[in-house]
């Protein structure tokens, strides 16, 4: 038996993959949801083997709910629009349903879905993006807006926590990690991502100057931020100076 959750903006496509659940009574539907909100805490709480997933939703996009969930089920999109497919698959969806579909394409998915329900994190989706196999990654996969964008590495100036999260700060953009700045600092290679303090990592080959401030100093990057280096972090950047 598979448990199964349907999220759906439209009572019309909701209703079609009900019905087409009829033929697979070992997939057991627990419940079902018209936004990305309401989504993110009916998967969080029931914890499904399998998502029929939409993806332009009120509140959240199909991939901004992934980002949210504890636990990463086996995820159906099911949608009207075709430019996300790419994407879907880059998350590792089973399949993406462009509706209209019909019973036979809805079995073909079916049918996709692996015999081992596989239980993985949210967070270990984003392991499973990182772009490179070596211990440190070229690129990693963050929010930006409403959509989750791939960046790379080289090209983070600093890492700056934000409560549980991150922001991680390029030269003209923002981007948020679900990881905190602890996480990060573990996945980045650390001859280049130095701890600054407890609330920020530099990148130190965008640093542009270093300057003394009463007993600390002050970091300036190339985009102009000034980063406060902590007494606590102080040895770590005094290794940088010759």
């Amino acid at each position: 038996m598979k448990k199964v959750i349907i999220v759906d903006d439209e009572k019309a496509g909701r209703k079609l993959i009900k019905e087409y659940l009829k033929d697979f009574p070992d997939l057991i539907l627990l419940g079902e949801a018209n936004n990305g909100v309401d989504a993110v805490k009916i998967i969080n709480e029931f914890k499904p083997d399998l998502v029929f997933l939409d993806i332009q939703m009120p509140g959240l996009t199909g991939f901004d709910v992934l980002t949210h969930l504890q636990e990463l089920p086996h995820i159906i999109f099911s949608t009207a629009f075709d430019e996300y497919a790419l994407k879907a698959f880059e998350v590792h969806a089973v399949d993406y349903l462009l509706k209209p579909y019909t019973k036979d394409r809805f079995k073909k998915a079916i049918d996709k879905i692996p015999t081992q329900i596989a239980e993985n994190s949210a967070k270990e989706l984003t392991n499973s993006l990182l772009m490179d196999s070596e211990k440190y990654p070229e690129k990693i996969l963050v929010q930006y807006q409403n959509k989750l964008v791939t960046i790379a590495v080289d090209d983070i100036i600093r890492i700056e926590a934000f409560g549980d999260y991150s922001k991680i700060i390029t030269n003209n953009k923002t981007f948020l990690s679900n990881y905190g700045i602890s996480q990060l600092e573990e996945k980045l290679n650390d001859a280049i991502f130095l701890r600054v303090h407890r609330s920020s990592i530099i990148n130190i080959n965008k640093i542009e100057e270093l300057n003394k401030y009463g007993k600390s100093y002050d970091i300036t990057m190339l985009n102009k931020d000034v980063v406060r280096v902590s007494r606590g972090y102080m040895e770590t950047i005094k290794k940088l100076m010759y």
